[in-house]
């Protein structure tokens, strides 16, 4: 016999010498024998109970959670009802005592007529011959309904069929049975024995997952035709393994949706060396050499430079699991390409400056927060740093020196902030931070009483710029009072939000005026009647969200949640009127009448004139 105990026990190919070898190893046999001696070497050499022992142990401790007829494919036909159980429920004394039996029939002369379809072994007579000598006796009736029903790979429906031999339905249906009756006797008996040993070694060979078409090629004689039928012996040969699924061309043992589901929950702690990934998901079943492109074929999963990555739906989390594996601070750009999907430069900017998840560490560069470090930013926010840090004064000199060390910023940058609004020279020649009082600036509206300012779940406030062509031309434009102050701002002072298309510049004289925005609406190609939200996030980025204008068919609840940025479906107007409520401030429970009201203060008159036409 030139079986080893792996080759009909599929879980010891996959599970780790580690596992295995403290309790299968024996000073008697050599090293991992179970894979390099043939079985009947091995009980003559231990005994078969003290083998099947060792099995069950194993079984116990490694695979309590499988079925036994995934442990010992040979039960299934042996012992079914005990198959379908697992070790943890049956206890170690029965998992012995059926795999003894096992490996005892296996052993007796006659079981060697049985092995000799297993590849490596010789056969009394070639398994297609057998398998076409069950099918040879069909009339032609019976022979189309096998061909073309219960082994076809499109399989004809009882109606065709019962119209191409004028019968009814139910006669077809009952042919169908008798042939499949014939079939199952057929296996039970001593003549289906070669085969049902074959695809027992069978399960084992193809795991837990396989491509489909691997089927055809597992041994030659799967490519040959059966007379009889007309069809490669393959087709048949898959009938006879019930227990898998064909989805998206793999066949997959149990349930497909289960074995995808382990196989994410492996990668839930983040991304693995495709080697380590090969070797986790073999542990499941799936053979190694298919291991990489079951992953590829797993939904949520990629292969990514080298390493296996939770793939979620989310272009924040797309972003941190490139980063993870990067190991280093990269551009949006160099996100946006290693991610390779349909998602704008602008918005996976907005989600990186946004999400706490990702730390902005130089002036075109993130990386993950978790990482530590310290937070870029802005120019003008750094030179305020360098000066606190130096104890309220610094040289420029200085400054500069360490500001274009450690950060990609030129130094004709530095020193034109240096030399702007907000700081001022001391007698020594150094700069210090200019005094100022817009700390104690309180505007006559606070921004939740502003109009066209709303705020996000996380808290933000955003303010709702609406494009015309004076935007589109570049022109300058003023801000509420009450969004500038939410900023940070006072009379006479300024702000520089950075922006990739450039800086904008927000300054605060009269009133607040924003400076021109047109490359941002260039960049999202918007047109009149358009809607920017833009806010500056607390490291001086300006962020902002785009959204076209809404269309006229769009009912009027639907277009005042529009005009705050709000596009989803809602399943009444009682919560179409919360959610705008929550969004201009109003704590939960508000009535309608008060989010009317507060809208009417606001100045908010388009969304009220969708409202009170609701």
């Amino acid at each position: 016999m030139n079986l080893s105990l792996s080759d009909i026990v599929p879980p010891l190919r996959w599970t780790s010498p580690e596992q295995t070898a403290p309790i299968a190893d024996d000073p008697r046999l050599p090293q991992a024998w179970w894979q390099a001696l043939p079985l009947d070497r091995a009980c003559k050499t231990l005994g078969t109970p003290q083998v099947a022992g060792r099995l069950a142990d194993l079984a116990m401790a490694c695979w309590g959670h499988l079925i036994l007829g995934d442990v010992l494919p040979l039960l299934r036909f042996s012992d079914p009802a005990e198959a379908a159980l697992t070790p943890e429920h049956l206890g170690r004394d029965v998992v012995h005592k059926l795999f003894t039996g096992v490996l005892e029939r296996l052993l007796e002369p006659s079981g060697e007529r049985v092995l000799g379809a297993l590849p490596g072994a010789r056969a009394d007579r070639p398994l297609p011959e057998l398998i076409n000598e069950v099918f040879a006796g069909l009339d032609d009736r019976q022979r189309s309904i096998a061909r073309d029903r219960l082994y076809a790979s499109q399989r004809a429906t009882l109606d065709e069929l019962a119209q191409r031999f004028s019968v009814t339905r139910e006669r077809i249906r009952q042919i169908e049975r008798d042939l499949r009756d014939d079939v199952e006797a057929w296996l039970a008996g001593p003549s289906g024995a070669p085969l049902v040993a074959h695809v027992s070694w069978l399960r084992g060979r193809l795991g837990s997952a396989v491509p489909a078409d691997d089927l055809a090629g597992a041994v030659p004689w799967h490519g040959a035709d059966l007379p009889s039928l007309g069809i490669p012996a393959w087709r048949f040969v898959r009938t006879l393994l019930t227990d898998y699924e064909q989805v998206d061309g793999w066949l997959v043992a149990g349930g497909a949706d289960e074995l995808r589901e382990k196989t994410r929950q492996l990668f839930t702690d983040g991304p693995r060396p495709l080697a380590e990934a090969v070797a986790l998901v073999a542990q499941l079943g799936v053979r190694e050499d298919v291991a990489e492109r079951w992953i590829m074929s797993v939904p949520h999963l990629r292969v990514l430079d080298g390493h296996v990555v939770a793939w979620p739906r989310s272009v924040n989390e797309k972003a941190e699991a490139v980063l993870a594996i990067s190991g280093t601070a990269l551009t949006p750009e160099e996100i946006q390409e290693r991610i390779g999907e349909d998602y704008s430069l602008v918005g996976i900017r907005n989600q990186l400056t946004a999400d706490e998840r990702f730390l902005r560490v130089d002036r075109n560069k993130y990386g993950l927060a978790r990482w530590g470090g310290e937070q870029y930013l802005g120019i003008r926010e750094m030179i305020v740093r360098e000066i606190e840090r130096a104890g309220g004064e610094a040289s420029v000199n200085t400054i500069v020196q360490n500001l274009t060390t450690r950060y990609d910023v030129s130094e004709s940058s530095v020193r034109a902030y240096a030399g702007g609004p907000g700081f001022e020279r001391t007698q020594r020649g150094y700069i210090r931070v200019a005094g100022h009082e817009q700390a104690d600036y309180q505007p006559r509206r606070d921004v939740s009483e502003t109009r066209r300012c709303f705020r996000s779940r996380d808290g933000r406030w955003w303010h709702r710029v609406d494009v015309n062509a004076e935007h589109l031309r570049g022109s300058g434009s003023p801000l509420p009072t009450g969004f500038a102050a939410y900023l940070g701002m006072a009379p006479g002072g300024s702000l520089t939000a950075s922006a990739p298309s450039g800086d904008v510049i927000i300054s605060w004289h009269n009133q607040p005026t924003m400076g021109s925005i047109r490359p941002v609406l260039v960049e999202y190609g918007a047109q009149e009647g358009d809607h920017i939200f833009l806010t500056v996030s607390d490291g001086g980025e300006l962020l902002t969200r785009f959204l076209q204008a809404a269309a006229p068919s769009l009912p009027p609840l639907n277009r005042a949640l529009h005009l705050i940025g709000y596009t989803a479906p809602v399943a009444s107007e009682a919560e179409g009127v919360r959610l705008i409520g929550a969004r201009i401030g109003l704590p939960e429970g508000s009535s309608r009448d008060d989010v009317l009201n507060r809208l009417r203060d606001r100045g908010d008159r388009e969304i009220l004139a969708f409202l009170e036409g609701v």
